[in-house]
């Protein structure tokens, strides 16, 4: 029997308001334990949150993004469940009537945009973050005890549902990417997993292929990239599969994911809704958004990174373009090319070269680097790598890299070639029965011997020749 994964996402991200969600604490990484709290956002007995504002316009603005429908009533709910970093009790959420619902999102593919329908997103405080200590993986199996520091609780969280509609690991973490580079544009968020600002939850289940029934799901926690989500939810999918081709059900339950090992560790048994015994939040007033503020932040969205993806495609094709807009190199890639590069070379040389740098794109100045893209044949690999690793530097200038202009001259190179090709005899042999991967090798030895001041492409025409003859 063939089988389909049916997989939907939970994601939760942190937004960057300057304070917490229902009080003025403020919001940061990597502040001492427990400094950052007060008795609003440690529950304490008569302590009285107040709404932030700026966290529910940001949600509102992710909203449209998303295509949602903005509620003209939001309604804050408390969510009762007892783990030790909710201090109150309850956790303050919306359940029936979120601020955000029924919407979109496309995810451009070869076959067309696949539309990601986005069920809600609603505004939510975060919890305390509980750290582990001892054991070997830095969860609570195995760990000597539990400390909890509560600067976390209370932060504004927006957690966004999407429907059941992604269909393998790698459209998730497609969408996924997309979704975190939109949320990164509209400024709301730095959204980054492994400081814990974005999180994310999967709910995976699998069918006979064709089917449209939804089998008993199961929810994947604590992964820390889109890579080992992917993987994850590949590890799920075959481990249903194998369940219920051997006969049996699969249960209803929370499972970790360890990307070292690859395997699935189970936690406990998945809630529903109505174990957290929702009831609205008696101390907050509804949210009713002037529908004034709903379309001055509607003007406001930018160009949104699947339009851009399809806008750009047609130069450098549907790959190149969406790692150059989930990388956030699509804006230095035009501006490089505005500036004279070539499409296609400035694609890859912002997509590869500067990426391996670790250059910060936002400090590089595009007219520099398109002198470098053009000239990227001409120069020596050393002068350009060297180039490239400070492009980012303040009054960076391209010209003294230019001038060091690589050896061309076959002339001078062509004694050269011949000694290398004479002192590998076994590689000439593989070379001429078919091996031709080992013009790599050759090319390698040359610009070694030259201490890369060697034309590449000069020298890869004059080693074909030779090797031919």
């Amino acid at each position: 029997m063939s089988w389909e994964p049916v997989i939907g996402l939970e994601i939760h991200v942190q937004l960057k308001t300057k304070t917490k969600m229902f009080c003025r604490c403020p919001v940061g990484f990597g502040a001492g334990e427990n400094t950052q709290t007060c008795p609003v956002c440690l529950g304490f007995p008569g302590a009285l949150p107040v709404t932030n504002r700026v966290a529910v316009e940001w949600t509102i603005l992710l909203g449209l993004a998303l295509d949602c429908t903005i509620a003209e009533r939001a309604v804050f709910a408390r969510k009762n469940y007892f783990y030790p970093d909710l201090p109150k009790g309850y956790q303050i959420s919306q359940y029936d009537l979120p601020l955000c619902k029924d919407g979109k999102m496309l995810v451009p593919t070869a076959d067309g945009d696949r539309v990601i329908g986005i069920v809600r997103a609603h505004l939510e405080e975060d919890a305390a973050k509980t750290v582990h200590v001892g054991g070997s993986t830095g969860r609570i199996g195995g760990a000597a005890w539990s400390l909890v520091d509560y600067n976390r609780g209370g932060t504004p969280l927006v957690e966004i549902v999407t429907a059941p509609d992604l269909h393998s690991p790698e459209e998730a973490k497609r969408f996924l990417q997309l979704l975190r580079q939109t949320i990164v544009e509209l400024g709301i968020s730095d959204a980054e997993m492994e400081k814990g600002t974005l999180r994310v939850d999967a709910n995976v289940s699998v069918r006979p292929a064709g089917s449209d029934e939804l089998r008993t799901r199961t929810e994947i926690k604590n992964m820390n990239s889109f890579t080992f989500i992917a993987r994850g939810i590949e590890a799920e999918v075959e481990r249903q599969i194998a369940v219920w081709e051997a006969g049996e059900e699969v249960r209803q339950e929370t499972y970790d994911f360890d990307a070292a090992t690859g395997r699935l560790t189970p936690r406990r048994a998945k809630e529903e809704a109505d174990d957290y015994r929702y009831f609205p939040e008696p101390d907050l007033v509804p949210v009713e958004p002037d529908r004034r503020l709903v379309e001055r932040l509607r003007a406001e969205l930018p160009e949104l990174p699947a339009a851009r993806i399809r806008r750009i495609e047609g130069e450098l094709g549907l790959e190149r373009a969406i790692v150059l807009v989930t990388g956030g190199l699509d804006r230095l890639w035009q501006e490089t090319v505005e500036a004279g590069a070539d499409a296609l070379a400035a694609a890859n040389v912002v997509a590869n070269n500067l990426v391996r740098a670790g250059v910060d794109p936002e400090l590089v100045s595009p007219k520099e680097l398109a002198k470098l893209v053009g000239a990227r044949e001409r120069i020596p690999r050393v002068a350009f790598d060297e180039a490239i690793a400070r492009l980012g530097e303040p009054g960076f200038s391209a010209d003294p890299y230019l001038a060091r202009e690589a050896v061309s001259d076959v002339a001078a190179l062509d004694p050269l070639v011949d000694a290398i090709l004479a002192a590998h005899p076994e590689q000439v042999a593989a070379y001429r029965g078919g091996k031709e991967g080992l013009l790599g090798f050759f090319v390698g030895q040359v610009m070694r011997e030259t201490d890369g001041t060697a034309n590449p492409r000069v020298v890869s025409d004059l080693l074909r020749e030779k090797l031919a003859g």
